[in-house]
């Protein structure tokens, strides 16, 4: 099975670099700039789960792709996706599985129109990791998982095999038959999580500690339930009690990584995690005053960077 993993940051790297581990046919498709760093340097896996440092990965440039691969694993922001997607096109042939591992669910719609919704399957993974000053992966926490499957719940023999070639390197590794439930539940934490620090600009512990900031927490929490209940998918069970834990676990540093990208003054996706959220609750004519005010917050931020 021939992977691309297209870019080689903290989510490709540490994915794509554990599967090159294993042994799979791993190639990544990156910039200039980021060929050199591998080609010098390695890709340098820091990690609790062990390090590695995997010396002169095969690497590709989107103006050289003259094959079709099996499996093209998408990591990138959803701000750079156009840009991606025009990298990779040439890689994808008729039977190529697209696997993508970014936030929400607007990514399925643009990749579908480009590629057809048979080529593109639902995925996510949890994982904290980051690019240090040296260009190293540096995997912040012991805690990683990747999920994919079928949209239709489907265990396809493409997704049996590519099961099989993930878990062979990567612990955490679920090939899922309800990953669209699975996707929308991520959504529904992740957006909850960003939307409140990246608002309050602090952690989960200190909004806790602020009047009023449990009810907050938890009607940010209502919010965006009540939007993936409305749109057939509503999160319960051993999912939200886990998500409700984390947003009222007293003195916890946990803030999302839009709020850290907010203080490093990175783009943000708004209208990937949010925005399009909002889009769903107004369909459904679901209220999300909380929501909203978390929306304009990052507008606001967006336009004052572009300033």
């Amino acid at each position: 099975m021939r992977i691309l993993v297209v870019g080689a940051g903290a989510i490709g790297g540490y994915f794509g670099g554990r599967l090159l581990q294993a042994g799979r046919d791993v190639t990544f498709l990156v910039r200039p700039r980021r060929a050199g760093e591998l080609a010098s340097a390695g890709l340098v896996i820091k990690s609790p789960n062990g390090d590695v440092t995997l010396k002169n990965p095969p690497t590709l440039q989107a103006d050289a792709i003259k094959d079709k691969f099996d499996v093209v694993l998408l990591s990138c922001k959803a701000f750079d996706l156009d840009d991606a997607i025009t990298s990779f096109a040439a890689a994808v042939g008729p039977n190529t599985a697209i696997l993508p591992m970014l936030n929400g669910m607007k990514h399925l719609d643009i990749l579908d129109a480009k590629f057809g919704n048979e080529r593109v399957l639902g995925g996510l993974c949890a994982i904290a990791a980051t690019l240090n000053e040296q260009r190293e992966v540096v995997q912040l926490q012991p805690m990683q998982s990747i999920n994919y499957g079928e949209r239709d719940g489907k265990l396809s023999d493409r997704a049996k095999a590519i099961d099989e070639a993930f878990r062979s390197g990567i612990n955490g590794a679920t090939a899922s038959q309800n990953i669209m439930q699975d996707m929308w539940e991520k959504w529904v934490f992740l957006s909850s999580l960003a939307a409140s620090t990246s608002l309050m600009r602090t952690s989960v512990g200190n909004i806790l500690a602020a009047p009023g900031g449990r009810d907050f927490l938890l009607g940010m929490l209502d919010e965006t339930s009540a939007i993936a209940a409305a749109s057939g998918y509503p999160p319960g069970g051993p999912f939200f009690e886990r998500v409700k834990g984390n947003l009222t676990a007293e003195g916890s540093p946990m803030t999302a990584s839009m709020f850290r990208d907010i203080k490093a003054g990175l783009p943000v996706e708004a209208d990937h995690v949010i925005g399009d959220l909002i889009a769903r609750a107004d369909a459904a004519k679901v209220p999300v005053p909380k929501l909203r005010i978390a929306y304009t917050h990052l507008k606001a931020y967006e336009k004052q960077r572009a300033g």
